[in-house]
């Protein structure tokens, strides 16, 4: 039967196999609770889309829209993760063939970085269990290098290709920084010729056009929806206050102090593009790319300096590519492969990246599955507060006609996102007014359009503006688990 699925597909038996496998390290995560804090957000901002509610302008997050547009398409969370599982299958098989187009031939390398590719994108380690935009990104950025790599460069496929990095940026901005790599690839062998200059340039705008009508388009959009401003702001002016922001105390530092370690990794990259340069003609073109696509993706990843595992998704494709060379080439580039892998592995360890435990995630699992845990237990080993939140949703779904509104405190995107309520005001999260906006302005802003109940979560937060208007227009109703509700008063419906 599996030889007959194999034929039918025009797919080796061991890729069947190894994303038949990916799916069973999937299944986990279709039964974790709505707790952890990104999935929440988006969640919520995509229950805003299917109200109607303008993104950005009436609800709010700072990244592009496409990963909201998604949570809003999936409707909850189990199948936002199903969507994510067969998005990470579909990267999985575009990175095999990718593989295949840099190496023909070369079977063991096709395994080994397919096979590390798809297990580092699956397993907790880097969050693959997680719905976040890197995880989403990585197949666009794929296919267009397939394009790339394996069709002719005219202007209909690079605009295709570039159409595609402009998608995955779209998920999430960082992706755009993979793009340099193959424009200083390009670079590297055409700079030494009149005629190759020439058409390097010609490649490079086919490349960047399709790269800016998609976002281009994005703009019209929501110019349309009349939150342009609000688009632009949010989704790329804001993000670039993102930028080292894991430092705070440098916020006041002359710009060039503050963006030293960011200018510093840019002058790197630059180095090592000339050095490649150079040595051209001793290195094959498969070693200079995949270098220089690790390069860009690692500034990707520490932009901001945070130590999020997931960010490093962004570089895991070339570090799988270079993994397979490592143990399979028969070259001096097999002990080059090295240096790079060397500056790949840095990273994490400089910046301290989090990381998270595999075999663990997957024992409590099979302990629920056995019966050895009860599903209570199983969904307080993610999040101490999870049944809390769940009893808190519960309570508010059957007290709230669907589209009336809950202003919840303390950073619990958790509990919008569970009860498909949406805040008075466009933040979800506290750290969006205290980095944004200030708790008094979307009080006067609440003051004009009062939420039916208001939750207070125990938090650090200085709830000092909110207490008289809570004091003036709301009643006490329930406590669970220490959160007071707060609903309003008949007199001020």
């Amino acid at each position: 039967m599996l030889n007959k699925l194999t034929d039918k597909l025009h797919l080796p038996k061991w890729i069947c196999i190894f994303l038949f496998l990916i799916l069973l390290l999937r299944i986990p995560s279709f039964f974790e609770p709505y707790f952890y804090g990104d999935e929440m957000i988006y969640m919520t901002l995509g229950q805003g889309i299917r109200q109607g509610i303008p993104l950005y302008k009436g609800v709010y997050d700072n990244k592009p829209p496409l990963l909201y547009i998604m949570a809003a398409i999936a409707g909850n969370l189990f199948w936002f993760k199903v969507i994510l599982a067969f998005a990470n299958i579909i990267s999985i098989y575009f990175f095999w063939k990718l593989s295949e187009i840099l190496f023909p031939k070369k079977n063991l390398l096709h395994k080994i970085s397919t096979i590390i590719f798809g297990l580092l994108t699956t397993l907790p380690l880097l969050e693959g269990n997680i719905v976040n935009a890197e995880l989403f990104m990585v197949t666009p950025i794929i296919v267009s290098l397939i394009i790339i790599f394996s069709k002719k460069n005219n202007f209909k496929n690079l605009f295709i290709a570039g159409s595609l990095f402009s998608i995955a940026s779209l998920f999430k901005m960082p992706a755009f920084f993979d793009l340099p790599a193959v424009i200083f690839f390009w670079l590297i062998y055409s700079i030494s010729k009149k005629t190759n200059f020439i058409l390097f340039i010609k490649k490079t705008v086919y490349l960047l056009t399709g790269f800016t009508i998609p976002i281009l388009l994005s703009f019209i959009w929501f110019y349309i929806q009349g939150s342009l401003k609000d688009y632009a702001f949010a989704a790329y002016l804001q993000n670039v206050g993102y930028l080292s922001s894991w430092r705070p105390s440098d916020t006041q530092k002359p710009f060039f102090i503050k963006n030293l370690p960011l200018l510093t990794r840019g002058f790197i990259i630059l180095l090592s593009s000339i050095l490649l340069y150079f040595k051209r003609k001793k290195l094959s073109k498969n070693f200079i790319f995949i270098t220089l696509w690790l390069l860009f993706a690692l500034f990707g990843v520490t932009l901001s300096e945070r130590p999020y595992p997931h960010y490093l998704i962004q570089a895991v494709p070339a570090i799988s590519l270079l993994i397979g060379m490592l143990f399979t080439e028969k070259s001096i580039e097999q002990s080059l492969t090295l240096i790079p892998l060397t500056i790949a592995f840095f990273v994490p360890v400089f910046f301290n990246y989090y990381h998270y435990p595999t075999l663990s995630y997957y024992s409590r699992f099979v302990n629920l599955l056995s019966g050895k845990i009860s599903k209570k237990e199983y969904l307080l080993s993610f999040d101490e507060n999870a049944i809390r939140n769940y009893d808190i949703s519960s309570f508010l779904v059957s007290s709230m006609d669907k589209k009336e509104k809950v202003l919840v405190t303390g950073d619990s995107a958790t509990i919008y996102a569970l009860s498909r309520k949406l805040p008075p005001i466009k933040y979800v999260a506290d750290y969006h007014i205290n980095d944004y906006s200030s708790l008094q302005n979307e009080v006067d802003l609440l003051s004009q359009d009062l939420p039916r109940f208001i939750i207070l979560l125990p938090q650090k937060m200085n709830l000092t503006p909110l207490i008289p208007v809570i004091r003036l227009n709301y009643i006490l109703v329930s406590e669970i688990d220490g959160v007071e509700i707060w609903k309003i008063s008949s007199l001020n419906r």
